[in-house]
């Protein structure tokens, strides 16, 4: 089943200026391998220069490379690296942004 992106709360309102995490692991993440990709897309977007976001992706999507990393590599001024997998089966994907 897949989720309508505007029926889905976003994942933050405001821009942070900080380093800050992204929970893109909720059920609806887990629906929707589609939605993960949007929402660090909008997290990166929300981010200050010069601050990192942790792109914390559901477990059910397997290793971000597979999916994300793409969708990454389309973006100019970050940079990203992969930090860990989570003992729940998630991953996360620390981006930096420029």
């Amino acid at each position: 089943m897949s989720v309508s992106h505007d029926d889905v709360e976003p994942v933050t309102d405001h821009v942070h200026d900080n380093s800050w995490s992204a929970n893109l692991e909720k059920p609806q993440h887990a629906e929707d391998r589609s939605l993960v990709v949007s929402q660090a897309l909008d997290a990166i977007e929300h981010t200050a220069a010069g601050n990192h976001v942790n792109l914390v992706t559901h477990g059910d999507h397997g290793h971000p490379e597979t999916y994300l990393y793409d969708a990454l590599d389309e973006r100019s001024g970050i940079d990203y690296e992969y930090v860990e997998q989570c003992g729940c089966g998630g991953h996360v994907v620390r981006a930096h942004v420029q």
